[in-house]
């Protein structure tokens, strides 16, 4: 069994998925001959026909409109789109039809789509590419938003959004798409949605991350643990529906917390799990929670994009500043 990379993992999802179910549909923008922009579905449109993997126009809106269509009747779409900030022309479908469609039929009909698209900046291309919006998406009722964080995890969770019966929005870190390997099984085994993943066991503070950001946080984790501090930490994963129990339990273990997401620091998710600690977990916490985030600007262009990233440093430092107060 050899190693494989984020991009590898997922193709794999889809292939296991296109051939265990025969509603099961793959389409967008350049998918098909080309593979799709980063080439996560090379290969599918040639093994699986056109009918199957399908490219579609330039129309962000009329790709969604057309899963959505099609999740009602049965078939189970896996639409592409290119970029996270190309995603807007969609929020139509998205928010009014495919949120809304279990509770607007009374359950008579279902919305079983997966909208995928690569997640978050450090690829130094410019806006609209570099997007970390997840927040707005998990805002909205009858959304589930998942953001795997290695290719383990992308082939189960994929699994496990395509055989979910209501709409799941997928968010691919472009910036982990080639950056590690792991031995992956094509066994078709989901893993779960709607709770955290433990990464590390720790007893002097929890960090809780997603997506791409589990890469310095790790990193961060690993140093920590040279100065003598022992940080848990803590893979959302599944953002809507949040599990807030996973994370409670730990910051009860560890008394501090930090939060560490890439998104813009106003009205994220990070903002809601700070709010939840608070209600729920505040005569747990020796310190207030700190949070590492992106900025409330749009990612800048290319030489100032590490700087706008949370990097292992400041999360060091947000981590040492709860350890000032015993």
């Amino acid at each position: 069994m050899s190693e494989i990379t984020m991009v590898e993992a997922i193709n794999l999802a889809l292939a296991r998925a296109l051939e265990e179910d025969q509603n099961v549909v793959v389409f967008g923008e350049d998918v098909g001959a080309n593979g799709g922009v980063f080439r996560v579905t090379a290969g599918l449109q040639k093994r699986f026909g056109g009918e199957r993997v399908l490219d579609a126009p330039l129309a962000e809106t009329a790709i969604a409109g057309m899963a959505v269509g099609m999740a009602t009747q049965g078939i189970r779409p896996i639409i592409e789109i290119q970029f996270m900030g190309f995603i807007y022309s969609a929020v139509d479908q998205i928010i009014n039809h495919a949120s809304r469609m279990r509770n607007r039929t009374r359950s008579r009909l279902t919305c079983p789509m997966v909208l995928r698209t690569p997640h978050g900046g450090g690829i130094h291309a410019p806006e609209h590419h570099c997007e970390s919006t997840e927040s707005m998406f998990a805002h909205m009722p009858g959304l589930r938003v998942v953001i795997p964080s290695s290719p383990q995890r992308a082939y189960g969770l994929l699994l496990a959004a395509i055989r979910d019966p209501d709409p799941v929005i997928f968010l691919e870190p472009s910036r982990l798409y080639r950056l590690m390997k792991e031995e992956v099984i094509d066994n078709g085994e989901a893993l779960p949605l709607d709770v955290c993943f433990q990464l590390r066991d720790g007893k002097d503070v929890t960090l809780v991350t997603w997506g791409a950001m589990i890469h310095e946080t790790m990193q961060a984790a690993d140093q920590l643990a040279s100065e003598g501090i022992s940080a848990e930490v803590i893979d959302v994963a599944t953002l809507k529906p949040l599990d807030m129990e996973t994370i409670l339990t730990s910051v009860a273990k560890t008394g501090r917390c930090v939060i560490v997401h890439e998104a813009a620091r106003t009205c994220a998710i990070g903002s809601e799990i700070a709010a939840q600690l608070a209600e729920r977990g505040l005569m747990s916490l020796f310190a207030p929670v700190q949070r590492v985030t992106g900025y409330d600007t749009i990612m800048p262009l290319f030489r100032l994009e590490k700087q706008y990233i949370p990097s292992t440093a400041r999360i060091m430092a947000a981590v040492k500043k709860t350890q000032e107060v015993s």
